[in-house]
Order: C-alpha cells, then sequence, then structure tokens
C-alpha cells in the first residue's frame, strides 16, 4: 500500500466552524484543503487523520457550530495546476450557457449528460470545481446527479440556503421528477418499487448498487408516459421518494427494464447512446416560498421510440 506523503514540517490546523455548520465534513475538507485529490481526503477521515471534536467522524457526517476539526499535515493543499485551472474555467464557460436560472441565493443548472458534478474518481474537476474557477461566491452543491444523467442540478450561493436546502432534502419536501427510457415493457401494474437497497464495492474499488433485504429503505414510483411495443422500450417519469445512490437505475432493472444506456448496470444493451435517464422537474421550499424548476427534455428521448 502506497503511504501518504507526510510534510513533517507543518503541523497540524485545527479549524473551528462557523459559517460551515450544515456542511459535509468531506465536502468542508475540500473546499480547505485545495488542491488535495478527494481520494486522498477520504483515506484521510477513513484513517482517522482528520479528528472532529477530538473524535473520528465519516465524510458524510454534517458539521456543527463550534465543532472543531483537526485536519493533519499535507502536500499539495496550495498548489493547483494551472492547466487544470484553465480547463474548468473552459468547462464554467460551457456551463454558462445552461444556467436555468440565478439569483441571490440560488444558481439552476440544466446539467449536460457526461460531465460530473464534481472532481474524484479520475475526473480532475466537475460542475462545482467549473463555476468556482469562474466565481467568487461561496458555491456549493445543495445534491448530486450521476455524471451521465442530465438535467437539474441545484447550486446554493449562501450558506444559509444551502441549510435550508439539506434540511428539506433529510425531511423530505424535496419533490423530483425524472424522465427515464427502459428496455422492455414495463409491467401495467408496477407504480411502486420498495425493494432495500446496498452498496457495495467491485473488486476494482468502482461502487455498486443491488438489491438486499438488509439494505437501506427505498421507494421510486413511476408513471408510463409512453411505449414502443416494437421496439421493446418504455418511456417513465420517475418519482423518488428516498435518495440512494443509482436508485432508479436499480429499481428499474429489478424487474427487468433496464435504463437504456447504462454501462454500470444493463451490460446487455450495451453503450447505445447517452443514458437515457434526466432530471427533469425539481420543488422544493426556500424562504416560505415553494420554487418550482423544470430542464427541458433532450432530443434523444423524442428519437428514442415511438410514442
Amino acid at each position: 500500500m502506497k503511504k501518504e506523503k507526510i510534510d513533517h514540517g507543518r503541523k497540524p490546523e485545527r479549524l473551528v466552524v462557523d459559517d460551515a455548520a450544515g456542511q459535509r465534513l468531506d465536502n468542508f475538507l475540500i473546499r480547505t484543503m485545495k488542491g488535495v485529490p478527494r481520494t486522498r481526503i477520504y483515506r484521510m477521515v477513513r484513517r482517522g487523520e482528520v479528528r472532529v471534536n477530538g473524535g473520528r467522524k465519516k465524510v458524510d457526517y454534517r458539521l456543527e457550530p463550534g465543532d472543531e476539526v483537526r485536519i493533519p499535515p499535507h502536500r499539495g493543499a496550495d498548489r493547483v495546476d494551472p492547466s487544470s485551472s484553465d480547463d474548468a474555467r473552459a468547462l464554467g464557460d460551457r456551463l454558462t450557457a445552461h444556467i436555468l436560472f440565478e439569483d441571490q441565493k440560488l444558481l439552476v443548472l440544466d446539467k449536460p449528460s457526461g460531465i460530473a458534478v464534481h472532481g474524484g474518481s479520475g475526473v480532475s474537476h466537475g460542475v462545482i470545481e467549473a463555476l468556482r474557477a469562474l466565481r467568487t461566491e461561496p458555491l456549493e452543491l445543495a445534491h448530486r446527479i450521476d455524471r451521465d444523467t442530465s438535467g437539474i442540478l441545484v447550486v446554493a450561493k449562501r450558506r444559509a440556503a444551502l441549510r435550508e436546502l439539506h434540511a428539506a432534502f433529510r425531511d423530505g419536501s424535496v419533490q423530483k421528477r425524472y424522465d427515464v427510457v427502459v428496455g422492455g415493457l414495463w409491467p401495467k401494474k408496477v407504480r411502486t418499487i420498495t425493494d432495500r437497497l446496498m452498496r457495495y464495492t467491485l473488486p476494482n474499488g468502482e461502487r455498486r448498487v443491488r438489491v438486499s433485504p438488509d439494505g437501506e429503505r427505498a421507494r421510486t414510483d413511476f408513471e408510463v408516459v409512453g411505449v414502443d411495443e416494437a421496439k421493446r422500450r418504455t418511456w417513465l417519469a420517475a418519482f423518488p421518494r428516498t435518495g440512494r445512490t443509482h436508485q432508479i437505475r436499480v429499481h428499474a432493472l429489478s424487474i427487468d427494464c433496464p435504463i437504456l444506456g447504462d454501462d454500470k448496470y444493463a451490460q446487455r444493451t450495451g453503450r447505445q447512446g447517452r443514458l437515457m435517464l434526466h432530471a427533469s422537474r425539481i420543488r422544493f421550499p426556500l424562504d416560505g416560498e415553494l420554487r418550482r424548476f423544470e430542464a427541458p427534455l433532450p432530443s434523444a428521448f423524442a428519437e428514442a421510440g415511438d410514442w
């Protein structure tokens, strides 16, 4: 196992949380330790090198006011690869054309398929790094969607907005719609799938999800939008009521209707073009009012079948 390069000439940093309250520990570290690869940060947390109030915490721990975060000595935190920074700005320029809405608190994007929301796992930068390369606001992802999924992505521009959005996701007051095209004729009686989902890791380190009675509670509601019997394809609206990793993909696969273009779970369909999964609508409360946003459907959905 490759050992971390420790800079013995530096002392651990001790940071007291104030305006980062409500933020996940991993996101806080990524912002604080600029230039350090995400995989290395996750390793530090897993090994207990990062401490919160003197104890170990998982990466999804949400910081509280007054928490003291101990960051171990490390190298690379202050170095930024100029070429990578230039690439991030170029991506940011491209994403600017996909902004659906922006005000003082929010930025809502129609994220293209094939762009990760953040760097890591072989990706030097994603949506959030690209936006930060162009802007001075303290931008944070309010939620995530998969790299190959297109559609609505909400970015918070104020810490208070981020905390309120995270609370809305936790209490289930966020409603989302995805449009999906699957292989196979969807059973008419299937309106809801509640199979529990468990995460696991492949030998190469990639994370996957499978149906398991020992997994986490999950629920997805489905409505049929259109059917192409000749091609044996179904266009669906999917409404995830929980937010598990790859939830819609695995629930669709569980009844032998894999999402077209899904090279993670539906190898038999091949990489037939893009992943046919699009985050088309979102609704959530913010500042006492209900916000609604909609991302137009990519042309690939209309072209996928005779609907």
